[in-house]
């Protein structure tokens, strides 16, 4: 008689589908779950700057990540987010390929939260889905339609 299994499959991870489609030279609509973005490029690298870049979408991606963690912190203590801030700022990488070469994100709390509370909020902002992202990144594939070409 077989023994019954007593270790649990894995959950099937949730699929989420962003849409990306061509609006005009270098401009695009992102579709992601009904609400839209645009990204352009700037004058000077041939685009009309009508948005941003998605370059920096994902500065943004990163910022926004680390303000919604930091506002739920806030918000788990009972605490006011007014006044709560997150700038991030950039660098591009001088060689090839192109990309980002560093980031620095800065959470201004609240000028209510105590001293004694930053290093709790500074530790929560530091844990943000984006961030952990970034520090283990995912397997990217990219493909045309009906080939495959890992990168």
């Amino acid at each position: 008689m077989a023994e019954a299994s007593t270790q649990q499959k894995p959950m099937a991870a949730e699929v989420h589908t962003v849409d990306v489609v061509h609006v005009e030279g270098d401009a695009y609509t992102v579709d992601i779950r009904g609400h839209q973005v645009m990204v352009d490029q700037p004058q000077d690298a041939g685009g009309t700057d009508t948005a941003p870049t998605p370059t920096e979408l994902f500065a943004a991606s990163l910022a926004t990540c680390v303000a919604f963690y930091s506002g739920r912190y806030l918000r788990r203590h009972g605490m006011h987010r007014t006044g709560l801030r997150v700038r991030t700022e950039f660098t591009m990488a001088p060689d090839r390929p192109a990309r980002v070469a560093s980031i620095r994100v800065t959470v201004v709390p609240p000028p209510a939260l105590s001293a004694q509370r930053h290093a709790a909020l500074l530790a929560v902002a530091s844990h943000c889905t984006i961030h952990n992202t970034l520090h283990r990144p995912p397997e990217i594939a990219i493909e045309l339609e009906g080939d495959s070409v890992s990168r």
